[in-house]
């Protein structure tokens, strides 16, 4: 009779835990920061605010001369300015100038940086040094100084091609009238805010650039432009979002500056920056047209300052897992 033989094998314990990452743990991290938390909620509740229930509020623009500095109200929350508009309707589609002037130059700016400051690193030697002498008299301009002069450069050419899109295309002129104002402004930041994080990526990739995971795709014959964009900018992202987060709010900033010097968005469009300056010039008998727009616009630049540092100290990867 034949025996059989025991075919059994030591099971592997299943300690139950699910699978780490470094954006699940930093996800962990982030969590237990109450104020990066606090903070996120108020940038989303913000977006909302701006993008989603600014469309149900009254028209902006809507002018009502007989309720003209009017008290809050059922049809007017928080009541009217000079020229009978609605405060808290022009509050959010203020903010949806202001933030997407924010987002979209930062987009603009983190696209240049990295992509300048990765080839910079990873090329190294004479083309580096080349590059990076670029960047450093590009940091002995005035910033203001050279978005304003860029600005009125590419208000010409906008203007010029928002009249061409009206009469060869029928497009709506008071869209295109402000998509011509806001363009310049988004170019003119975006194409000089991404000098430190061309730098901060240059880094990056000089130290990843000689990491055994480089070494091993250039030894499968992949070709530098593929080990760069699929490879090492992937692992430059930690930093890179932190640097992000914590730009919007210095957009959003010089956009209000610019604003209230007049040399920012233009009529009909409107920011923070133009409510803040139209606020200060009534602020003595009329102090709810500065503060209003003045409490969104800081509670929106401290939160996302709050989570950048909150991201910022997330994405440590030297931070201990608890």
């Amino acid at each position: 009779m034949a025996t059989t033989l025991p075919t059994d094998t030591p099971e592997i314990p299943d300690s139950g835990e699910a699978s780490s990452s470094l954006w699940r743990d930093s996800w962990l991290r982030m969590r237990k920061n109450k104020l990066a938390m606090a903070s996120l909620v108020i940038v989303v509740g913000m977006l909302f605010l701006c993008f989603g229930f600014a469309w149900f509020c009254t028209p902006p623009n809507a002018i009502d001369l007989a309720n003209k500095f009017s008290g809050p109200s059922a049809k007017h929350w928080l009541g009217t300015d000079q020229l009978g508009r609605d405060i808290f309707s022009r509050t959010l589609y203020g903010g949806q100038i202001s933030l997407l002037v924010g987002f979209i130059a930062t987009a603009v700016a983190v696209t240049i940086g990295i992509v300048y400051g990765a080839v910079s690193g990873y090329a190294g030697g004479r083309t580096d040094a080349v590059m990076m002498r670029g960047v450093d008299t590009l940091f002995a301009i005035p910033f203001l100084v050279v978005v304003i002069v860029l600005r009125e450069v590419l208000t010409g050419w906008t203007n010029s091609g928002s009249a061409w899109l009206v009469e060869t295309w029928h497009w709506n002129k008071e869209f295109t009238d402000r998509l011509a104002n806001l363009i310049p402004l988004f170019i003119a930041l975006g194409v000089f805010g991404w000098l430190t994080l061309g730098r901060i990526v240059r880094a990056q990739v000089m130290s990843l650039k000689e990491q055994e995971f480089v070494e091993a795709a250039r030894s499968l014959g992949l070709s530098n432009t593929r080990i760069l964009f699929q490879h090492i900018i992937p692992n430059t992202l930690g930093p890179t979002v932190v640097y992000a987060t914590l730009t919007i709010p210095g957009f959003i900033l010089y956009e209000a500056t610019l604003s209230y010097l007049g040399l920012g968005v233009e009529a009909p469009n409107s920011s923070w920056g133009i409510l803040i300056r139209d606020g200060a010039n009534l602020m003595e008998t009329q102090p709810m047209l500065l503060l209003i727009p003045g409490l969104f616009f800081t509670a929106t630049l401290f939160a996302l300052n709050f989570l950048g540092d909150g991201l910022r100290d997330a994405l440590d990867v030297k931070a201990s897992k608890d």
